[in-house]
Formats: C-alpha cells, structure tokens, sequence
C-alpha cells in the first residue's frame, strides 16, 4: 500500500507528465494537420475512421511516456499496449473527435489518463482549437486551464441540456436515434459535439447540465470521467454500475439520477 505521501508526489509527477504529453500531441495536431488529410484505416465500420494523425499522435504520446516513465503500462485507441511493471497504466486517446479533426471542425481533443493499480488518479483532455486544457487528480479538484472547474447545479428535468453520442454501426444507431426520439420531448435540447472527452469536460465546466452515450471505450472516457466527478458531476453505467462501455452518463446530483431512470427504461445500455 502507498503511503500517502508518496502518492500526493506521483500524482504530481503523473499530472506534470500527462500535460506535457497531451500538450505535444495537440500542438502537432493543430499545427501538422495537412490539407489533403485522408482516412488510412478503418475499425468497426467503414465510417469508423482512423487517419494517418491518430497513428502519428498516439507514436508521439507513447515514445514521450516511454521516455519519461519507462516502466509504466500503456494501453492506447490505436493499438498501444504495453504491460508495465510500476502498478502504472497510462490510457490515452491520440484524437478523440477523430471524424471532427477529419472535416475540419474544432471539436477534437487528446485524451490521456493515468491509472494507479486500476483506478484513475490523474485525468489531461486538451482541446487545442478551444484553447482550452481540462484537468484533473483525484481528491483534488478539477481545472479548465488555471481555473477552478465546476458542474452546474441540477436544473430541472424539463429544462436540462444533454448531450449525447452515436455508435458507428447501424443498428446501434438505430436504436441510439429511438432513444433520442423518446428522450427529447423531455429535456430542453439535445447535443452531439463528436468527442466523448469533450463533452465529459463540458459537464466539468458548466456548457452542459447532463450527458450520455453507449458504446465508448476506456480511452474515451477515463480522464473526462476523473475529471466531471473532481468538478462535482456524479458519473456511472446502469444503476449501481460504474462507467463502462455499456453505458456512461455524467450529471450533477439531482439531474443524475432521474436521467440514469429514463435511460433505464429506454434500454440505453443495449443495441
């Protein structure tokens, strides 16, 4: 077991290292983006896309972790996996937002978090056409740049934004838009920014009251996650579940739990 004073100083180092990497990856992809940028691969369908970017900006995030803490395990969107021996797992999403980056837009982000022996200590999304770099320790607050980052307080159902996101095979989607269909009529408006980091962050800072999505992995929600419940949002799955690849939801105490009910009931953690 680690003496907390020891922890306090990983934490600190594992945050000093997450911002420095993150700030490298999103620097090279703002400023490196080509004109003529393509799709190199694709996963789970054929408009889920990879680019040549992602390859390059999850190479430059591990060779710096490689560097800088060399005996740490690494699991990467791309492909990165390494096991280490330090009790350390860096999880780390090079774009989050890749169909975003892809057209142009400004809603990416870099992703990276530290896991100490399976729980997320430090959480680093850093949103370059935003300006705008989201941070979080465990126990410690969570920050937008220099400051302080804060949920909003629960509105009432009827009047919550939320924010949501769809999977990239079809039926998925299908049922993702009936969800939506039910949904709507009972909040104020719904969201898609494109980035699962971002909108966890989003939650952090007050641009929306709630989110939720299925079918995101590790890496896309590992350090938003860390970073909504430092700034006072609750996060889990299914009722008395965590975040999972089933179902993640983000929203202040008050407009969590009546939105994890409804989600319940429109079966939104299933295809």
């Amino acid at each position: 077991m680690t003496d907390p004073q020891t922890l306090d100083a990983l934490k600190a180092e594992l945050l000093d290292v997450a911002l420095e990497a993150a700030a490298r990856a999103g620097a090279f992809l703002r400023d490196g983006r080509p004109d003529d940028l393509g799709v190199a691969a694709t996963k789970t369908s054929a408009v889920d896309v990879v680019t040549e970017m992602d390859i390059a900006s999850e190479k430059l995030i591990t060779d710096f972790l490689a560097e800088r803490r060399p005996d740490d395990g690494v699991l990467g969107e791309e492909g990165a996996s390494r096991e280490g021996t330090s009790g350390v797992q860096w999880v780390i999403d090079p774009i989050d937002g890749t169909v975003n980056y892809l057209y142009g837009r400004p809603d990416w982000s870099v992703s990276i978090a530290a896991r100490k022996d399976g729980e997320t200590i430090v959480g680093v999304v850093a949103a370059p056409m935003r300006a705008e770099t989201y941070r979080a320790v465990l126990g410690q607050g969570a920050f937008v740049n220099d400051r302080p980052a804060h949920a909003r307080v629960a509105p009432p159902f009827e009047q919550a934004l939320v924010g949501t996101g769809f999977g990239y095979l079809e039926a998925r989607r299908v049922h993702q838009a009936d969800v939506v269909r039910q949904l709507i009529p009972k909040v104020r408006d719904i969201r898609r920014g494109g980035s699962a980091a971002i909108d966890l962050c989003d939650i952090a800072v007050g641009r929306m009251d709630a989110y939720y999505e299925r079918g995101l992995n590790p890496w896309d929600f590992a350090a938003g996650d860390l970073i909504a419940r430092e700034a006072g949002a609750l996060t889990g799955g299914r009722p008395g579940e965590p975040v999972s690849p089933e179902l993640t939801i983000a929203a202040p105490p008050g407009l969590f739990e009546p939105l994890q009910k409804w989600l319940e009931e429109l079966g939104a953690w299933h295809d």
